[in-house]
């Protein structure tokens, strides 16, 4: 038995989400159904994520690859991981700025190098010389994150906010990631991002760095975070549910309940997170107003939530 879940960040969902609701399905349901594609065909779990978040990142209105947020110096900086279960294998990458899919190079760190993590220029040169699709940081640049960054910053003395601006109309949502169990029982998870909004050019949050936005493993969980990067950095997010399970004797739905529903709130963290079970439990949980998403299971009805 397989299934997948899948998330596209978590927050409120502002003027132009509302907006673009049909669109925002849209995306998270093509990424449900090419990951469900590989696991269909007995594919691996590995594969299923992979798939999944390709879609997300080649999607405009998620934060992750082509619209993501911008950084204060008005760049694009990507971050990803993804991990097997299977023998705890892992890649991860930060800072990219001109890889088209972070999501695949970290997959080619993980199957290709002794190293776990690379960052910056050394990241990109690596995809380059991996054959990995390279573009221009414009690439990833829409009017909409452009917009986000004017609103973000401080107006002139004497001005007055334009469109966009000081509006209430900020994207909040954004992350996005994915994990699976294919039908071997493997699990695997991913998560690509554009970081936070407005962000100082060089910060890292919690996706890439496994065990905090990123964990899987065969023998308890598979885990993809999004929301307060530096909270979750702190409480080792993804790695924490896994321990729930091994070490306390937890069932998933009780770990994450305890981890985003309980303890989370209690230190002023805010997000939500979706998790599987090496049994097939999906478990997606949010403590924000809203946090998109979407799962499916063998033989089931996909499922897609965006509230």
């Amino acid at each position: 038995m397989y299934a997948l879940a899948i998330h596209g960040g978590a927050g409120a969902l502002s003027r132009p989400e509302l907006a673009r609701e049909r669109d925002l399905r849209r995306g998270l349901t093509a990424a449900l159904a090419a990951g469900e594609r590989v696991l269909a065909a007995d594919g691996s779990a590995l594969d299923a994520v992979e798939a999944a978040v390709v879609v997300l990142e080649d999607a405009p209105l998620f934060n992750a690859g082509c619209g993501a947020v911008l950084t204060l110096d008005g760049t694009v900086e990507l971050d990803a991981a993804i991990m097997s279960g299977t023998g705890l294998r892992a890649g991860a990458v930060a800072q990219v700025r001109h890889t088209k899919n972070p999501i695949r190079l970290a997959r080619r760190v993980l199957e290709e190098l002794p190293h776990v993590f690379l960052a910056g220029e050394g990241a990109d040169a690596y995809a380059a010389e991996a054959g990995l699709a390279q573009v221009a940081n414009d690439y990833f640049i829409t009017a909409l994150r452009r917009e986000q960054l004017a609103a973000l910053q401080p107006l002139p003395a004497g001005s007055q906010p334009g469109p966009g601006m000081g509006s209430g109309s900020v994207h909040t949502l954004g992350t996005v990631g994915a994990v699976a169990r294919d039908r071997h029982g493997r699990l695997a998870a991913a998560t690509s991002t554009g970081g936070t909004p407005g962000k100082r050019s060089g910060r890292v949050g919690d996706s890439p760095v496994i065990g905090a936005g990123t964990y899987a493993d065969d023998a308890s969980c598979a885990v993809s975070t999004t929301g307060d990067g530096e909270w979750f950095l702190r409480l080792v997010q993804a790695y924490d549910i896994a321990a729930r399970l091994r070490y306390g004797g937890q069932d998933l739905a009780r770990a994450v309940l305890e981890a985003i529903g309980e303890r989370a709130p209690r230190l002023g963290a805010r997000g939500g997170l979706i998790a599987i079970d090496h049994h097939g439990q999906i478990v997606m949980r949010h403590n924000t107003a809203a946090m998109l998403r979407g799962c499916v299971r063998e033989g089931e009805q996909a499922r897609i939530d965006i509230d």
